[in-house]
């Protein structure tokens, strides 16, 4: 087994911390950066700004065992590190549809000063095809180590909920290198993954396209299933049974063929955007036309819940009072960037709803994003007087209500099952008015 490297992880969000915690726990010695010197002290004493499963132990094990700490020092982590892995956010640009490289490209000039020996830098965020190429003749141009500060592109590939996992366990791994240095650097960073992990070593623009490629399929499948539902709607058909046999096909499968409220959070919509923007700037922007329709799609599903919502209190959300059953945009997780709950709940708030809110772990985010909102302790308090509930993101404990749970708390028994989660029959035959996108 390869020897443990010193490595550093640039940027300390949702990528970088997860990614700094399991290089710790497979045993190398990390160093982490982030400029907020705020979320730095929490992390050096452990204390996990974000909601993910099994990542705070990962991260006490790691501060505790000494070989995972966090800087605000670039100086420091381009003396300590030999492998420099880029974990910065690229969001959408606030005046169109283009990823916004801002916070990369700032990392890459505060750590390349500093950069005086051999080392590789490893970018692992998500880019606009062509970064790479950029990113490297900027890091040589401007590190001291000149072309011995070499760059690898080696893209994540991360599932909120499932991060550790992911990052632990890899279904692939993928390397985009300009050298035999490079992979070999790379395939002993990740030795101690063990397993039979497929490595799929290629150039910089395929690297690149590989996640923006997987999260473009991905939301295609999740788009075309749900406009399918669009269709039952129109026809009398199910939805879900109809869901269900196409994914025996083995062509087609099952996963992500899941109707419902649609995509969200931090990836998929910010990343669909760049993709065809990135090629439309390329000169290949019919070819991916379509992922325009894809976007239209899954914004349609929120104004179709909000359009559920009206019809059910008579036409008119003024003054009616709604209870939103979920925030982040996904279970098992407190994101609520993109999310399609809060975009629904927003809307209904703006067409004059008293909209109360509950989520099991993301309502201080809500709060703070959504002063509007009225955020409550429980699904029976934000139930309490609703004249419809409207469930919108499919956490377990919603999933398992008995629909006698919230009967005392409602005015009216009607709900709107936005992600398919309940049993449609059960809470039919307890006196409620079941609606569910797509089904009869």
């Amino acid at each position: 087994m390869p020897k443990p490297y010193r490595m550093t992880v640039i940027g300390s969000g949702y990528l970088g911390i997860t990614h700094a915690a399991c290089m710790a726990e497979a045993g190398h010695h990390v160093l982490a950066l982030d400029i907020d010197a705020e979320k730095v002290a929490r992390l050096n004493k452990a204390e996990l700004p974000i909601h993910e499963k099994d990542l705070g132990d990962l991260l006490k094990r790691g501060v505790a065992s000494g070989r995972l700490r966090f800087t605000t020092s670039y100086e420091e982590a381009g003396a300590f590190g030999d492998v420099h892995f880029l974990c910065l956010g690229t969001p959408q640009r606030s005046d169109g549809f283009a990823a916004d490289l801002s916070q990369l490209d700032a990392a890459v000039d505060s750590l390349a000063p500093h950069l005086v020996r051999e080392c590789l830098v490893v970018g692992k965020s998500t880019v606009p095809v062509g970064t790479a190429e950029r990113l490297a003749t900027r890091i040589a141009r401007k590190a001291p180590a000149g072309t011995g500060a070499e760059l690898a592109w080696n893209p994540e590939f991360l599932r909120e909920g499932f991060a550790v996992a992911d990052t632990l366990r890899p279904d692939r791994i993928v390397l985009g290198v300009r050298s035999e240095h490079a992979e070999r650097t790379l395939r002993d960073v990740y030795a101690p993954l063990g397993g039979e992990i497929p490595y799929v070593v290629t150039d910089f623009a395929t690297a690149e396209l590989v996640k923006s490629a997987a999260n473009a399929f991905l939301a295609t499948k999740i788009s075309y299933i749900n406009a399918m539902a669009e269709v039952c709607e129109s026809a009398g058909a199910d939805v879900v049974r109809l869901a269900e046999a196409l994914g025996l096909d083995e062509r087609i499968g099952g996963r992500f063929l899941r109707p419902g409220l649609g995509f969200g959070g931090g990836c998929l919509p910010k990343d669909i955007r760049a993709l065809w923007t990135r090629a439309e700037e390329l000169g290949a922007g019919q070819a991916l036309g379509f992922l325009r329709e894809v976007d239209a799609i899954n914004l349609r599903r929120r104004e179709r819940v909000v359009e559920l919502a009206r019809e059910l209190v008579g036409g008119t959300l003024d003054g009616r009072k709604v209870a939103v059953l979920g925030a982040a945009f996904k279970p098992d997780s407190d994101d609520i960037r993109d999310s399609p709950a809060l975009a629904v709940a927003a809307a209904l708030e703006r067409q004059g709803a008293v909209v109360s809110v509950h989520d099991p772990v993301a309502l201080d985010h809500v709060r703070k994003a959504y002063p509007l909102l009225n955020c409550a302790a429980s699904a029976s308090a934000a139930a309490q007087d609703a004249q419809v509930v409207l469930l919108l993101t499919e956490w377990r404990q919603y999933a398992e209500l008995d629909p006698e749970d919230l009967v005392a708390a409602v005015a009216e028994r009607r709900i709107v099952d936005a992600r398919h989660a309940l049993d449609g029959d059960r809470w039919r035959a307890s006196g409620w008015e079941y609606r569910a996108m797509g089904r009869p």
